[in-house]
C-alpha cells in the first residue's frame, strides 16, 4: 500500500527538516507532499532546498490556516492511503507502522493514534481536560468509542477521504472530517501512540478559540444535510496563491 504524507508547514523553520528526515526515513512506501502555508520565518526557503527529497512542494504567500494546507495536499496525492504529518516533532513517523497495519487488517477505513488511549504524563492537565472534553462531545453527537478525536495522526484510504466534502481552513479540520466520516457511517479504528507536546513558547500554535471553533464544527456537522457531507470531485483545495 503506497503512503501519501501530507505535512502542512506554518513557521516551522527550526524543525521541518527533521520532520522531513523522519519521514523519509520510514520503511514503506511513500510520497511526501509538502504545503507551505505562508511561512513568515523562512520555512518555505527550508522546504524549496529540501524539493529533492520529496514529490510534491507547494508554497503559498498567504497563511489560509491548517485545513486549508491539508486540503490542497490532497489534490496531489497518488497513494492508496493519506497521513497527516504536522511539521513540528510532537509525533514520531515510526509509528506509521502500527496504523498501516491496523488499516491493511481490513476491519477499519481510517486509523486514528490516539495520544491518550495510554498513560502519557507529558500532557498538561488543561490541555488533558480540553481535549476530553471535545472527544466525549463528539461520543455524545455521534455515538462514537474514540479516545482522541483531535489527533493529529488520521490515516485514511484514499478514496473514503476523497469523497468526503471539506470546508474548514484552519484547525477546525480534526472536528470537521472526524464528524463527517462518522456521519457516513465510515469505521474508524485507533492505535495507540506517543507524543511529546510541546508549549506556547516553543511554538505550539493552537489556541482555547480554536476549541470554541471546534465545539461549533462538531454541532453544525451533527445536523447539517447528509447531501452536505460528500464531495462533488476527488477533493476540493482552495484555489493556490
Amino acid at each position: 500500500m503506497k503512503l501519501s504524507v501530507i505535512i502542512p508547514v506554518y513557521n516551522e523553520r527550526s524543525t521541518i527538516e527533521e520532520v522531513i528526515r523522519k519521514v523519509r526515513a520510514v520503511p514503506v512506501e511513500k510520497e511526501i507532499i509538502v504545503v507551505d502555508d505562508g511561512s513568515t520565518d523562512g520555512s518555505a526557503d527550508v522546504v524549496r532546498n529540501l524539493a529533492g527529497n520529496v514529490a510534491h512542494v507547494h508554497c503559498s504567500r498567504v497563511n489560509f490556516g491548517k485545513g486549508a494546507a491539508i486540503r490542497l495536499g490532497l489534490t496531489y496525492v497518488t497513494g492508496e492511503a493519506v497521513i497527516i504529518q504536522d511539521a513540528d516533532l510532537e509525533l514520531e513517523p515510526n509509528e506509521f507502522l502500527g496504523l498501516l497495519d491496523r488499516l491493511q487488517s481490513g476491519d477499519a477505513d481510517v486509523v486514528y493514534g490516539s495520544r491518550f488511549a495510554r498513560k502519557n504524563r507529558k500532557v498538561r492537565l488543561v490541555r488533558r481536560l480540553a481535549n476530553g472534553f471535545l472527544t466525549a462531545l463528539t461520543r455524545l453527537l455521534y455515538g462514537s468509542s474514540l479516545t482522541d478525536m483531535e489527533t493529529a495522526y488520521k490515516l485514511f484510504r484514499t478514496d473514503v477521504i476523497r469523497r468526503v466534502r471539506l470546508r474548514s481552513m484552519g484547525f477546525e479540520f480534526e472536528p470537521e472530517v472526524t464528524a463527517k466520516l462518522l456521519r457516513l457511517g465510515h469505521r474508524i479504528a485507533e492505535v495507540p501512540i506517543d507524543y511529546n507536546p510541546r508549549s506556547v513558547e516553543e511554538g505550539k500554535k493552537i489556541r482555547w478559540t480554536d476549541g470554541v471553533k471546534a465545539i461549533q464544527w462538531l454541532l453544525k456537522c451533527r445536523f447539517c444535510p447528509i447531501c452536505e457531507l460528500t464531495a462533488p470531485q476527488a477533493a476540493e483545495a482552495p484555489k493556490p496563491v
